[in-house]
């Protein structure tokens, strides 16, 4: 299945010059949504994760499709303020200012083999975030699995220490 071919470009969105790849007309397709959740759950399976960590909002649906076939849970890392529970913060840098996420304390047990699930990567600075968060809860990062990579960004470069599988690549805007 040509899985792009189900990704809606959006030009000018948020604003003029960005050209936004919007995963909702993939994911409404379930015969797509399957697909994509079985290629990445097969390409991290021998790693043997223990849980799915879900990045804000779209990877909470693409990796509870992931975990789904793996046959683990789901752990959230969500913007700060979200959680109703404790949480690990880890604060990062933006192109203008900072943003933060955060984990329930509880999300993630000791020597954890996680799988980190987005939609997408693009600069890098949410799952490299998330990453500490679950390393600072004790977990171990076995792969970082996304829909699309906008391999013009050169986020997965800052996440070379891991497994990092995407379904979908943009070498330009």
């Amino acid at each position: 299945m040509d899985l792009k071919s189900l990704v809606r470009s959006v030009p000018g969105f948020p604003k003029p010059g960005i050209v936004f790849r919007d995963i909702t007309t993939l994911i409404q397709n379930g015969a797509a949504l399957e697909e994509s959740a079985a290629r990445l759950a097969d390409h991290f399976r021998a790693a043997k994760p223990e849980i799915v960590v879900g990045i804000e909002s779209r990877g909470f649906i693409v990796g509870t499709a992931v975990a789904l076939k793996l046959g683990t849970g789901v752990a959230l890392v969500r913007k700060k303020g979200k959680l109703p529970y404790r949480t690990l913060r880890v604060e990062y840098a933006l192109e203008y200012g900072t943003d933060t996420v955060e984990l329930h304390v509880d999300a993630i047990k000791p020597g954890q083999r996680a799988l980190l699930i987005d939609d997408l990567i693009a600069t890098g600075g949410t799952t490299v975030a998330a990453a500490k968060l679950v390393e600072q809860a004790g977990g171990r990062i076995v792969g970082c699995g996304f829909l699309i990579d906008l391999a013009f960004l050169k986020g997965a470069e800052k996440l070379k220490q891991y497994d990092v599988c995407s379904l979908i690549r943009y070498d330009a805007e």
